[in-house]
């Protein structure tokens, strides 16, 4: 049985947080906040597949992309092909490029995988990728390294499984889930601080193991 598909976005959801990829990705639950609507009309913009000359560049927007061995499909905000033929993702973000370290890590992710993408389908190294805050108007180029590659395919494999299992993973606890959780627009929905709470996690333990009774 061939393996399903999936979406390059769902490894930055996955990046974020967990919680929020299988909400997202396993029980189609979505909602808009302030963020997500901004990153919508960013998006209604950039996503009309279309081509043109910029600079010397060829520029492809809205471009599908896949790659067969790591199950991912998707699309690039933009590609810029250079006269040799070589690929640059770029991927457009709502926001300022001065984001938080582990946030911008997560928009990382999700480029090297497009860059990755692009490796497969065209068979040329992808060295480079670029991501455009649209709030600053500015680009922050991103080298695809190693470790970066190898997040990708950790992130795939993590992603499948969770989607394998059919269950929701816990919600984030300490420092990351102050930001990130406040952010989110699925937080309504997610209820973290009941979710992690230690007198529920003992009740649900209680009620499902056996053995917890004895």
């Amino acid at each position: 049985m061939e393996a399903e598909l999936i979406p390059l976005s769902a490894l930055q959801h996955w990046a974020y947080c967990p919680r929020q990829c299988a909400l997202i990705h396993l029980e189609q639950a979505f909602d808009d906040n302030l963020h997500t609507l901004r990153g919508n009309a960013l998006h209604a913009r950039v996503d009309q597949p279309s081509h043109r000359q910029e600079q010397g560049l060829r520029v492809e927007r809205a471009l599908p992309l896949w790659h067969d061995e790591l199950g991912l499909i998707g699309k690039a905000d933009a590609v810029e092909f250079g006269p040799d033929g070589s690929a640059c993702p770029v991927e457009y973000k709502q926001g300022s490029r001065n984001k938080a370290a582990e946030i911008a890590a997560c928009d990382e992710l999700q480029l090297a995988a497009q860059a990755l993408c692009l490796e497969a389908m065209t068979g040329r190294p992808v060295p480079l990728g670029a991501l455009f805050y649209a709030s600053s108007k500015r680009r922050r180029a991103v080298a695809i390294t190693a470790e970066l590659r190898e997040r990708v395919r950790q992130a795939a494999q993590a992603v499948r499984a969770m989607l394998a299992a059919g269950q929701l993973p816990s919600p984030l606890e300490g420092a990351a889930a102050q930001q990130r959780c406040k952010a989110c627009s699925l937080k309504a929905r997610c209820q973290p601080e009941a979710a992690s709470c230690a007198a529920l996690r003992q009740a649900r333990q209680a009620l499902f193991d056996p053995d917890a009774l004895l």
